[in-house]
């Protein structure tokens, strides 16, 4: 399974984007899912994700306030809704699944089924 994250582009600061995740012939169902963002020459960064177990949504601090996390079952797809977009949010994004269904977690490592990501661009 590979999960296919899209919906990036180019966007002034201050402006707002939304991606999608979906995962063909996969369905979430009650699976813990992350988004995570990549900047060139840094690590990869947990910024998002839904628990496995109760469904909350948890934000790293760099975008608290700024983002929203959502799940359609019906479409079997997760958005990450981005307002307030600011030049340190320049990164490739990801989606990912959870390795078991945990209540959060920001480690890459306790992830599968990463898609190609996405790319955001903020610049005026």
């Amino acid at each position: 399974v590979q999960l296919q994250a899209s919906g990036g582009g180019l966007v002034q600061p201050g402006g707002s984007l939304r991606l999608s995740c979906t995962a063909p012939g996969y369905p979430f169902g009650r699976d813990s899912i992350g988004w995570f963002r990549q900047a060139p020459g840094k690590e990869r960064e947990g910024i998002s994700c839904i628990s496995g177990v109760d469904g909350r949504k948890y934000y790293a601090d760099s975008v608290k306030g700024r983002f929203t996390f959502s799940k359609n079952n019906a479409q079997n797809t997760v958005f990450l809704h981005m307002n307030g977009l600011e030049f340190d949010d320049t990164a490739v994004y990801y989606c990912a699944t959870g390795k078991t269904r945990f209540r959060c977690s920001f480690l890459p490592d306790d992830y599968e089924n990463w898609g190609q990501g996405t790319q955001v661009t903020v610049s005026s």
